[in-house]
């Protein structure tokens, strides 16, 4: 009788060892299906934030050939712009050679007419001097004739 109050006191105490180590196994276990969870949940965020950053490095990769293009695209505007520039440029400087071409042509143009008038000016001044002396030798020589008229008669 001692021996089973023994083992029976033992079993006891292994019974309550069990209770105890269920106790625990059940507080481990529920411990575990939260981290599980947990682990779950940091999972599927991890994934959200996954394909967030998938979306955010093509929407930057999108962004950054963007950027190229449109650098590009202002890279060609100003050689255009540069071009046009240039050839405008030249055609400026073709038009004033021109134009100093032109100025020089008509400079010599108007000396050319300034000696033709004073030519001309000269050649009549010439010619009304010789006319005036040809009116004063006909006014003395009408006058004579009117002297010689009036002695006559």
């Amino acid at each position: 009788q001692e021996e089973k109050r023994q083992l029976t006191l033992k079993v006891e105490e292994l019974e309550r060892k069990l209770d105890s180590t269920s106790a625990q196994n059940i507080e481990f276990l529920q411990v575990i299906a939260k981290r599980e969870e947990s682990i779950h949940q940091c999972q599927l965020r991890l994934e959200e934030k996954s394909r967030e950053c998938s979306s955010l490095a093509r929407q930057l990769e999108m962004a950054i050939e963007d950027a190229k293009r449109q650098v590009e695209q202002a890279r060609e505007r100003a050689v255009s712009r540069e071009r046009a520039a240039q050839s405008k440029m030249l055609d400026l400087e073709t038009e004033l050679s021109r134009n100093k071409t032109e100025l020089n042509q008509l400079h010599r143009n108007k000396e050319d007419a300034e000696r033709r008038y004073e030519s001309r000016l000269q050649d009549l001044r010439d010619r009304l001097e010789q006319s005036e002396s040809t009116n004063r030798s006909m006014q003395n020589y009408v006058q004579f004739l009117k002297s010689s008229y009036d002695n006559v008669f």
